[in-house]
């Protein structure tokens, strides 16, 4: 027992010190010029889902709930939020040159078919962005059609 009550003891000792590693959740400053859904003047219906489903990862506008302020869960939300806009950033779309764009869309169609995107974990806390079959077409369709125009 008083083996257990020590390693509880230095548990929470440890705990309590790796809250005060900090974790930099600010946010970039927004351009609308080079903004996906304002370069393509997006139609509402697809910005809210863009906004639901990908927008807390794959844009400068992530919002943190509360629990992205608790180490080690803080760790593990911002190394998944910096990856997802090292993938697409869909606040700086207007920056990136044709091929990495083509490429992009290519592997948003790809995530949407075989449902990886948005992430599991994700969709658990943000029911939200739980896209239907019906949604997943739709933007999907979307996404084809500016591959097709070669607009991108």
């Amino acid at each position: 027992m008083k083996t257990f009550l020590n390693i509880l003891y230095w548990f929470l000792i440890a705990f309590a010190l790796i809250q005060f590693i900090p974790v930099n959740r600010t946010n970039k400053p927004v351009d609308s010029k080079v903004d996906f859904v304002k370069v393509y003047d997006t139609p509402k219906n697809v910005e809210k889902l863009l906004r639901n489903a990908c927008y807390d990862c794959h844009s400068n506008e992530t919002v943190y709930p509360k629990y992205a302020y608790v180490a080690p869960l803080s760790w593990s939300l911002k190394n998944h939020v910096n990856k997802g806009k090292r993938y697409l950033n869909l606040s700086e779309w207007g920056t990136f040159n044709r091929d990495l764009k083509k490429n992009m869309l290519d592997m948003t169609v790809n995530s949407l078919k075989i449902y990886t995107m948005p992430m599991p974990g994700y969709v658990a806390q943000h029911p939200e962005a739980n896209l239907s079959k019906a949604e997943r077409i739709m933007l999907t369709q979307y996404f084809e059609d500016i591959v097709k125009t070669g607009n991108y």
